[in-house]
């Protein structure tokens, strides 16, 4: 494992891919998510479970980041229990 720093310069690469084919944070085609498994996995020399491991974190990162995100509001539906 690398630094704390590569591991989040490798979710911002992911997430700008995203962003740039215009992909929702809500995607849920596994097809569509496969593509960036596939691109993880190439691009960072992961397995398959850390590549979709690393797209699950890339897309909660840009639900985090959007604007009309609340995670004290959204927290039930992750079963987080924020009070």
């Amino acid at each position: 494992m690398g630094m704390p720093d590569d591991h989040d310069s490798r979710i911002e690469r992911i997430a700008s891919q995203i962003i740039s084919d215009n992909t929702s944070p809500d995607e849920q085609d596994p097809s569509r998510l496969q593509k960036y498994r596939d691109y993880a996995r190439d691009n960072f020399h992961l397995d398959e479970n850390d590549a979709a491991l690393l797209v699950n974190e890339a897309f909660l990162y840009l639900k985090l980041k959007s604007s009309d995100f609340d995670p004290l509001q959204e927290g039930d539906r992750f079963g987080a229990g924020f009070s």
